[in-house]
């Protein structure tokens, strides 16, 4: 079975490639891929090559295909799993295995046959035996490729904890009716965060998500409408820090401060910020994942000995995390086609990844079975003055509020050019 993937072998050194997959075992199980949403954890391992943890040393001899947020089909599957998976059930991947004596592996990182940019992959034996492989059931192919990054939310606000002085009870999770900030959130996964708290069962009363960027706080108060929030009880400020001083996002809380605040940007401004905002007993998470091992803020200490205040950091998600967004985004509770502004095809991702950080937007979502320039969804009417298939992707965008949707996706699959 010949497959063409995105290939890493070393710093910065990405090739699409087509090659033979050998022959599935009876542990194994023989895959399509038809979308894959690029990480910024993707990006830091590509400049890093061999230097990040979760790729291996010989990746100049034995590459790896990259690319961890995936959907596909099942082709075909080892004895041992017949049971459990069918051919044509679709699926998505939880890429940290946890394999005993090897945990820092990865699906997307560290695999020479599984990884997202590809269009047919071999999920391994240490993939199976971990329960990594999530069957999913919606009715579209990048919801399940975007539920990774949403399970990872899920579980950074699962891991906030508060406790009062001298009870040594820790009550997990973000404070219900508290305030919560969202620091440098107007991206991907600030929105996504947003998406979840307003429906989760432990809301806070508050949510503040800041930003520097106003066109991205713009789009983030088109999806979020005031008064749809409004009818919550949930306070949703959107604040441009650059025009804000400090002690105004604090008399927003009545100067109480904010109980949980997440950091979504590895800027050390953002930390000395947060730890000045947090109330009483109130945890930061630095959910933001630096390139620079060296990266280091200046944090007050007399705060941590006498406020209480705690600094967690949280990265990556659990399998019961992924199944968990699954469902919730299968009965359409929450929806991540807010985080997708640019479409591409397989043979853009190198591109796409290698300069992530200067493609402003949220989500690039690579379809891995189509050739496409990678595109900006506002960019489509304009395009399709010329072309045809950005002609009516723009009007089924236009008449969904801006946003991806299972129309267009279905639109994308048929019509565009293949990869092959």
């Amino acid at each position: 079975m010949r497959t063409k993937a995105l290939r890493l072998y070393g710093k910065n050194d990405l090739r699409l490639e087509t090659f033979e997959l050998p022959e599935i075992k009876q542990d194994e199980i023989l895959a399509n891929v038809t979308t894959n949403s690029i990480c910024m954890s993707t990006y830091k391992a590509i400049i890093q090559g061999t230097d990040h943890k979760r790729v291996p040393e010989d990746i100049a001899q034995n590459p790896v295909i990259i690319g961890h947020e995936m959907c596909g089909t099942i082709l075909a599957v080892g004895n041992k799993y017949r049971d459990r998976f069918k051919k044509g059930m679709k699926y998505t991947i939880q890429p940290a295995i946890n394999y005993p004596n090897r945990e820092q592996e990865a699906a997307g990182y560290s695999f020479p046959y599984l990884g997202g940019h590809a269009t047919k992959v071999i999920i391994p034996a240490e993939v199976m035996e971990m329960d990594c492989v999530i069957p999913c059931y919606g009715d579209t192919f990048y919801k399940a490729s975007l539920a990774e990054p949403f399970a990872c939310i899920i579980g950074a606000f699962k891991e906030q904890f508060h406790y009062e002085r001298n009870q040594y009870v820790h009550e997990m999770g973000i404070k219900e009716n508290g305030n919560l900030a969202i620091l440098g959130g107007a991206g991907p996964m600030g929105l996504a965060a947003v998406d979840i708290l307003l429906h989760s069962n432990r809301k806070p009363k508050r949510i503040m998500l800041t930003d520097i960027d106003q066109n991205r706080l713009n789009r983030a108060e088109k999806l979020f409408p005031a008064d749809i929030i409004k009818k919550d009880q949930i306070d949703l400020l959107f604040i441009n820090t650059n025009n804000v001083p400090l002690l105004e996002i604090l008399a927003k809380t009545g100067n109480q401060g904010f109980d949980d605040i997440f950091i979504f940007a590895p800027v050390k401004d953002l930390v000395s910020q947060a730890v000045r905002l947090l109330n009483i007993g109130g945890c930061l998470n630095f959910f933001a994942g630096p390139t620079d091992t060296d990266f280091s803020a200046e944090i007050n200490f007399y705060d941590v000995h006498y406020n209480r205040h705690h600094i967690i950091g949280s990265a990556g998600s659990t399998s019961d995390d992924l199944r968990e967004t699954i469902d919730l985004i299968d009965k359409n509770i929450l929806n991540p086609a807010i985080m997708v502004t640019h479409i591409g095809g397989l043979d853009s991702a190198a591109d796409t990844i290698l300069n992530l950080p200067n493609i402003p937007g949220g989500k690039k979502l690579i379809y891995t079975t189509i050739s496409l320039p990678l595109t900006a969804l506002e960019d489509f009417e304009e395009k399709g003055k010329t072309n045809s298939l950005f002609k009516e992707l723009g009007h089924i965008i236009k008449n969904n509020n801006g946003i991806w949707s299972k129309e267009a996706e279905d639109y994308l699959l048929k019509n565009a050019s293949s990869m092959n």
